[in-house]
C-alpha cells in the first residue's frame, strides 16, 4: 500500500555533504533562487553552507555568484 500522507506538503531537510537528513517530511522542497517546487526524487543540488535547495545547476551556481563565493 502507498502512503500519500506526505503528498504535496513541503519537506524540511538539514542539507549535509552529499546527502541530507529529512526534518519535517514531505514530497517537495522549494529551490531558494527559482521558487519552484523540487521532488526529493529529483533533488540533486544544494549548499550544506546555506542550507539551501536548487532547482538545477543554473540555479545553484547563480546562488553561488550571489554569495560571492
Amino acid at each position: 500500500m502507498i502512503n500519500f500522507s506526505n503528498a504535496g506538503k513541503e519537506a524540511q531537510l538539514r542539507y549535509l555533504d552529499g546527502d541530507y537528513q529529512v526534518i519535517k517530511s514531505g514530497s517537495y522542497v522549494t529551490c531558494a533562487v527559482t521558487g519552484r517546487s523540487i521532488a526529493l526524487e529529483d533533488l540533486k543540488y544544494w549548499s550544506v553552507a546555506r542550507q539551501e535547495a536548487y532547482a538545477d545547476a543554473a540555479a545553484s551556481y547563480q546562488a553561488h555568484v550571489k554569495a560571492g563565493a
